[in-house]
């Protein structure tokens, strides 16, 4: 193995996985979500820039392309399961997600069975949108948090009646609440959604790939 900079910054992208889920063991909330969100974007960048890079550069290798797929799948599985365990189980993510992780485990599968026939399950172009959409619907997910915590930061001391006066417009918001509330909506519902539209591409080129690896999978007449 060559120590590339593309091959350096797919290693970094793996070790950053567990660190998504560590953050949160040793940070309060919304530090850990700042620390989360700050690590997961960076990653998802530095995903764009090893691969552009390596072929700008010509520095493709072999332990590039295996450790790519492995990096980010494992920062997309880790990151789902700290977003699902912190938001009460809500169905809403849990069945997105439970699709997400289902379908990767499933083409992981696929490929190790096929061993040198795995090249028929190239990653296409629609893969590369569904990667895309659960990379930014993760991220929007963690920034609603960042407002969630940051709402429930400056109403210590508040009853839920001056709470709820201030968020109606009948007492003045010198805090910023109703500017956070509005962002926290905005971002939970653009994040569950992009979390559904990433789930039902994962579903889509899952079965685009048991699809093409059908004819490898029959046992001989």
């Amino acid at each position: 193995m060559r120590w590339t900079l593309p091959n350096i910054l797919t290693v970094l992208r793996l070790l950053a996985a567990p660190g998504v889920a560590v953050a949160f063991l040793y940070f309060h909330r919304p530090w850990a979500d700042w620390f989360a969100l700050l690590l997961f974007v960076g990653a998802a960048v530095t995903d764009w820039f090893d691969g552009y890079i390596a072929r700008s550069w010509k520095q493709e290798s072999k332990f590039g392309a295996m450790l790519d797929p492995i990096a980010d799948k494992a920062m997309v599985i880790i990151a789902l399961l700290v977003i699902v365990g912190y938001s009460s189980m809500s169905p809403w993510l849990v069945l997105p997600a439970t699709f997400i992780v289902f379908r990767e485990v499933f083409v992981s599968g696929l490929r190790e069975f096929l061993g040198a026939q795995a090249k028929l399950l190239s990653v296409t172009k629609l893969a590369k949108w569904k990667t895309t959409a659960q990379m930014v619907a993760i991220a929007v997910l963690f920034s609603r948090d960042i407002f969630l915590y940051h709402m429930i930061d400056r109403t210590q001391g508040m009853d839920d009646a001056t709470v709820q006066a201030i968020l109606n417009g009948q007492i003045t918001d010198e805090v910023g609440l109703a500017w956070l509330a509005q962002m926290r909506d905005i971002a939970g519902f653009l994040g569950v959604t992009l979390l559904w539209i990433a789930a039902a591409l994962t579903l889509i080129t899952g079965w685009d790939y048991f699809r093409k690896a059908l004819p490898f999978l029959k046992d001989p007449a």
